[in-house]
């Protein structure tokens, strides 16, 4: 770990840290501000030895006289655990339902591992959604992306939580007009919310996405 006090400069959430060595993009930097309180940032660009670092939860109060930023040498991650599933965390991976704290399995960075496209399986696991527009018009399969649009006043919110909620992967079935049955233990729905207001936040964290039976795992950024 290597810790400096050469930010030049502090605008809203993002750090000019000067005469920086070894640091990479998306390094996880610990900072503390003058006033004692620390937070979490990122690598978002480095030029040289000027690195460009932005604050998880904000700059207020700081001075860039005052300011420690310590980089880690490591992304951020996450710690994982089968016990995720049914609870309720922040945007850092810390949970937020008044459940205990997880003891995690493995830590995972959040970018993931480059994949290889071409080594890539063929998807071909039907998820059933439950909205019959979706499953009929526009079919889902696992390891595919669906986007969904919304206009103004429609219930996103409650589309959102149907689909998690209701989402399962059919065995395929050995005859063709007939469906599977449901695979039960290899599938479960990990909701993440982005960018939204907090009254969205606290209508996911109240709604149970999983139907009560800790079947689903909702990952939030109330933020």
């Amino acid at each position: 770990m290597r810790e400096y006090m050469t930010t030049r400069e502090i605008v809203g959430p993002l750090l000019l840290i000067d005469s920086v060595v070894d640091v990479t993009y998306g390094e996880l930097v610990e900072l503390e501000y003058p006033d004692g309180t620390r937070s979490l940032g990122n690598v978002l660009e480095v030029n040289g030895s000027v690195a460009l670092v932005q604050a998880f939860e904000g700059t207020r109060g700081s001075n860039p006289a005052g300011t420690k930023a310590k980089f880690l040498g490591r992304p951020l991650e996450l710690g994982v655990s089968r016990d995720m599933l049914g609870r309720v965390f922040d945007g850092l991976g810390r949970p937020i339902d008044g459940g205990p704290e997880i003891i995690p399995e493995r830590r995972l960075p959040i970018h993931g591992s480059p994949i290889n496209p071409t080594a890539r399986d063929f998807p071909d696991d039907f998820i059933q959604t439950g909205i019959s527009a979706i499953d009929g018009l526009n079919p889902l399969v696992r390891g595919q992306k669906l986007p969904i649009f919304s206009g103004s006043g429609l219930p996103h919110n409650e589309l959102a939580a149907q689909i998690a909620r209701q989402s399962a992967v059919l065995v395929r079935s050995e005859r063709p007009d007939e469906v599977g049955e449901k695979m039960e233990g290899e599938f479960a729905v990990v909701f993440a919310a982005m960018g939204i207001t907090f009254e969205d936040a606290e209508f996911f964290i109240r709604v149970p996405l999983d139907g009560g039976d800790r079947a689903g795992c909702a990952v939030l950024e109330p933020r």
